[in-house]
Parts: C-alpha cells; sequence; structure tokens
C-alpha cells in the first residue's frame, strides 16, 4: 500500500513525531538536547513556523507548530534531521541511520485539542515514569508555560493567551489543565491520528481542510479518524 503525502496546510496546528531508528537513543547527553534545540529554534525561524511546544525524549520527539507556508513543516524538520544526524554521527563516531523513517505528523483542529495536545507532550515524561511532576523535566516547553524557564524556541498559540488576563493567571490556568491531564482515549487519538497521517477534527474542520487538499485526511471517510490500535 502506498504511503500517503505528508499533510501539511499553513495556518494550521500540526503536531509531529520523530522516532529513534529501533527506538534506540537519539541523545548521549546534555550537549544533545542544546544542540537539537538549538537546531530546532533556528530552522522554525528560517521556515517561519511557529513551535508552540515540544518535548524531547531519550529516543523520540514531539513539536506542535504551525507554518506560514505549505513547506514550513517539510523543510524545517528535513533541514533539522539531517543536520542532526550529522552532529551525532560525528560526536559518537557512527554511521548510518538515526531516525525510524520519516517524521509522522498530522494537522489538529486547535479549537478543540490544541491545548489537550500540548498537555499530552508535557506529560510524555511522566507516563514514560521519568518524573513524577513534568516540571521536573528539561527538555520539554512545559517550564516556560508555567513561568519557570525563558525559552526562546516557543512561541504560544492565540489559544494559550486565551487562558488568562495575566501572565500569572495563564501560567496557573494551563498548570490546572496539566494536573487535569489527558484521558486514554484522547491519549490514543492524538497518537494514533499523527502516527497514521489522519487529520484530527471534528466533521466540519475536515471537511473545511478537505475543500484545500486533494490529499485524502480521513480514513473511510470525511471526519474524524477511526481509533487503531
Amino acid at each position: 500500500m502506498a504511503r500517503l503525502p505528508r499533510l501539511t496546510v499553513p495556518g494550521y496546528a500540526h503536531h509531529i513525531i520523530q522516532r529513534g531508528n529501533n527506538r534506540q537513543p537519539i541523545f548521549s547527553g546534555t550537549a544533545d538536547y542544546e544542540a537539537l534545540l538549538g537546531m530546532l529554534d533556528e530552522y522554525a525561524r528560517e521556515q517561519k513556523v511557529a513551535v508552540h511546544s515540544y518535548v524531547l525524549m531519550s529516543n523520540h520527539f514531539h513539536v506542535l507548530a504551525t507554518p506560514e507556508t505549505a513547506e514550513g513543516v517539510p523543510q524545517m524538520m528535513q533541514a533539522l534531521g539531517r543536520r542532526y544526524v550529522r552532529y551525532f554521527n560525528q560526536r559518537q563516531a557512527r554511521t548510518g541511520t538515526l531516525w525510524e523513517g520519516r517524521y509522522r505528523s498530522t494537522l489538529i483542529q486547535a479549537e478543540r485539542y490544541l491545548l489537550a495536545c500540548m498537555v499530552y507532550i508535557d506529560l510524555n515524561p511522566v507516563r514514560a515514569g521519568m518524573v513524577d511532576d513534568p516540571a521536573d523535566y528539561r527538555w520539554s516547553s512545559h517550564g516556560f508555560y508555567i513561568g519557570k524557564t525563558a525559552d526562546r524556541v516557543v512561541t504560544p498559540h492565540p489559544l494559550y493567551w486565551e487562558l488568562g488576563n495575566t501572565p500569572f493567571a495563564r501560567e496557573a490556568a494551563y498548570r490546572d489543565l496539566v494536573n487535569a491531564g489527558v484521558g486514554i482515549d484522547q491519549q490514543r487519538v492524538l497518537t494514533t491520528s499523527t502516527l497514521s497521517g489522519w487529520a484530527l477534527g471534528e466533521p466540519d474542520y475536515v471537511a473545511e481542510l478537505q475543500r484545500r487538499t486533494s490529499r485524502r485526511l480521513a480514513k473511510g471517510k470525511v471526519g474524524r479518524p477511526t481509533l487503531e490500535k
């Protein structure tokens, strides 16, 4: 079965996942995490992609972003992937691929899923048993959103600004969202839609997107993607 072309539409939120080959580590220490973040910041700015949220795990990473152009996300991820592999291979005196194939991504309906996707991203280290509190994990955008750290990589989405009229109010409201967490079903649909490439949103949202692209957006029929195991 032929692979679906990547779905990318300017002005819409994209959830992106890049995994290490065979689930192998893609970072060997602090310098590697810092290097990838620096590259992400550089190429996001260069390609006019607003990065709203991210987490760097030991063998994969997530990015939630909105591009200004149709080529923004593909060009950002291609440049980031190639440069980081060269960097990592040189440091580790290794050769060959680092990634498990191409990155996976899809569009998500911001009004319904963007904040939930941010929380889902922030809670990755907690689900993995690496920390009990996402605030204790250094390699994510969570610290920025709760007022703990500055982060030049992050551009908050308008929906985050709507959480409160002051920085303190927004930080407190976002902290409450993270504390409430994301249900199992929502975790599953956020993961499955991104790995499968089906757009995630209500039927009207998917139908609107479908008018902007000839690429099929949903499995079977226009609407919310079918959950797959």
